[in-house]
């Protein structure tokens, strides 16, 4: 088998030319294959809610925060593997990647094995816990038996998929995360309507699709000679290298899925129409707001090249453009939703608190994810500018500080009050991180020696609510290739602190 040489350092390309037009190429290339994929996770909650039961639709809500915690387990996982042997292949030691990529995905396969096999066990409680009951929660449950075994098929796609990343296939990772969204896409009608399983169908559908990708993302990784046989004795040295980013990134991607959970919780008190409700929006979101999400991978290389050469005047720059890009995404979509938002809630068969709901979100609380796309350039700026551990503090912060008092609060007045308070600590939160991200630009200058000192703990953040593998790999190739950037370029630059 030939092997493929590790690629070669590329000419930086932001550091002249318009910043703007930098941010838009490279965020409007990236929301392409966001929009695609999670319009799939749009469309098989459609489906779903055009089967006239809104147990069902309160079901996928219930299920998808149970999935979107396993997910962020995956893709913290993930990410560790992708540093560990990018570390490796940048060294030219590629023998020792290919190793410590097979026994990470060894360890990574038994770690979800077994904790797919115990949320499938325990998802009575756990949903219950959520606040599920009645249909939702047999329904739910049933969902939740049929795909949670399945969870290791997700990291060995995403595993898979991260390894030929790491050797610059980045348009073939993409392609496998593509493939899986077009056989989810076939199959969710076919199984929910062809053959009238419904929910049980859609569970089906998803663990095929995580067969295929898996399938093919172990062929990618192996066509790259990324993967070696099994060697027991380095198993456990490797997975502590392979941990010691993995565990930080687990725990800092919990925190968009542990919010997202205990807004559903505060929803289950108003009925299964409001989990509903709050479900179709939180699979509408991705969609509408591909060009923002695709901002935390794309802005991210521009800020560190620039930073690298010492252009701090454009690393700020950066910044400005894409808050501008944020605004201008924010605001058209705003209009657009307000007009057709009728149409929105007959697309979701949605009545009682679901289409109270869905009104309020295209009518107003929509506004409020301009200050979550602030949150979101800002982690960017965060993670390659040397200062990681603010997009952590700030991303718990929203979990916690940012939900939790608001959403309380805003639960004494029915569901619309936890959507208004879950809204309200997101305009704080996003304030606060971009006015911290201005005031971190402008500390930037160009020194004659230092640099920034390497951040152990700088890991990728997923910002979006995923609850498919298709949908995380996509988020997971926007925050790829970033960080191989910054190392590349960070040298010759530092940043004075009050600190």
């Amino acid at each position: 088998m030939t092997r493929q040489n590790p690629p070669r350092r590329q000419k930086a390309c932001f550091t002249t030319g318009s910043i703007m037009r930098h941010v838009i190429v490279m965020a409007g290339t990236g929301a392409i294959g966001l929009m695609a994929v999670f319009a799939v996770d749009m469309l098989n909650m459609v489906y779903i809610a055009h089967l006239n039961k809104p147990a069902l639709t309160a079901a996928i809500g219930f299920a998808g925060a149970v999935i979107g915690l396993q997910i962020a387990v995956a893709i913290g996982l993930t990410i560790g593997l992708s540093a560990a042997t990018a570390r490796e292949i940048g060294a030219g030691r590629h023998e020792e990647a290919r190793h410590i990529a097979t026994s990470a995905l060894v360890v990574t396969l038994l770690i979800t094995l077994l904790l797919g096999l115990c949320t499938s066990f325990a998802a009575h409680p756990i949903l219950s816990l959520f606040g599920a009951h009645g249909e939702a929660l047999e329904q739910a449950t049933s969902y939740l038996h049929v795909v949670s075994p399945f969870l290791p098929l997700i990291c060995i796609g995403m595993g898979a998929s991260s390894l030929m990343r790491v050797v610059g296939d980045a348009k073939g990772s993409m392609n496998i995360t593509l493939l899986g969204a077009i056989v989810a896409a076939v199959l969710d009608p076919l199984m929910i309507f062809g053959l009238h399983e419904g929910l049980t169908g859609a569970a089906i559908s998803s663990v095929l699709s995580r067969l295929v990708v898996a399938g093919i993302g172990l062929r990618g990784a192996l066509r790259h000679d990324m993967l070696a046989r099994p060697d027991f004795s380095r198993i456990l040295p490797d997975a502590r290298r392979v941990g010691s980013v993995a565990m930080p990134a687990i725990l800092t991607n919990l925190a968009t899925p542990v919010a997202g959970a205990y807004v559903t919780g505060a929803m289950s008190r108003f009925g299964l129409e409001a989990v509903g409700g709050q479900a179709s929006i939180e699979r509408m979101v991705p969609v509408l707001f591909s060009l923002v999400f695709a901002l935390t991978g794309s802005v991210g290389p521009i800020m560190a090249q620039n930073l690298g050469a010492g252009r701090c005047d454009r690393v700020h720059e950066t910044l400005t453009a894409a808050l501008k890009l944020v605004m201008l995404s924010v605001g058209a979509t705003w209009v657009i939703l307000a007009a057709l938002q009728d149409y929105v809630v007959a697309a979701f068969h949605a009545q009682g608190n679901a289409a109270l709901l869905i009104h309020l979100f295209c009518s107003w609380t929509i506004g409020a994810f301009l200050f979550v796309g602030m949150l979101f350039v800002a982690n960017a700026a965060f993670n390659n500018l040397g200062f990681p551990l603010y997009s952590t503090a700030f991303n718990w912060g929203r979990a916690t500080l940012g939900t939790i008092p608001f959403v309380w609060f805003g639960s004494r007045f029915g569901p619309a009050g936890v959507q208004f308070g879950y809204a309200a600590g997101g305009i704080v939160f996003g304030s606060l991180a971009v006015m911290t991200a201005f005031r971190v630009t402008r500390a930037l200058t160009s020194p004659d020696a230092a640099h920034i000192p390497a951040a152990p703990g700088e890991v990728p953040v997923s910002d979006v609510p995923t609850v498919s593998a298709e949908a995380a790999m996509a988020e997971l190739d926007e925050l790829g290739g970033a960080p191989d950037i910054y190392d590349a370029d960070r040298s010759g630059t530092h940043v004075k602190t009050d600190h």
